[in-house]
Order: C-alpha cells, then structure tokens, then sequence
C-alpha cells in the first residue's frame, strides 16, 4: 500500500501536466517579429482579396450561363 500511495503523489493531475508541457512548447516556438508579421497579414489580406474576385466571378458567370441554358 505504501508503493501506491508515493506514485499517486508523485503524478501530477492531467490539467497541470498539460499546462506545463503547452508552456514548454510554447517556449519553443519561433514567434515573428512585428514587421514579419505585417507582411504575412498583408499577404493574407491580399490573397483573399483575390480569390473572393474569381470566386465571384466564376460564379457571375455560371449564373448567367444557367440561366442562359434555362431561358
């Protein structure tokens, strides 16, 4: 009974030893440096701005197509 009763102390519960390993790995992490990060968000912004274009384009398009093939 003793045995059990040091192993049970010992571990720690499944919250705390999460927190400590996302902790440890966020320490590890490789964080972007403010104007890095400008330049991915501007990245970002200008893909999307890019694909909602075609986007609403192919779908200007098929619309009219169907409606052309329906008329």
């Amino acid at each position: 009974m003793p045995e059990k009763k040091k192993n049970a102390q010992k571990k720690p519960n499944f919250l705390t030893r999460w927190w400590r390993e996302t902790i440890g790995e966020l320490r590890r992490v490789t964080w972007p440096t403010p104007k890095e990060a400008w330049r991915l968000t501007k990245v970002v912004l200008v893909v999307m701005m890019l694909m909602s274009a075609i986007l609403g384009l192919l779908d200007f398009s098929f619309t009219r197509l169907i409606a052309f093939i329906l008329s």
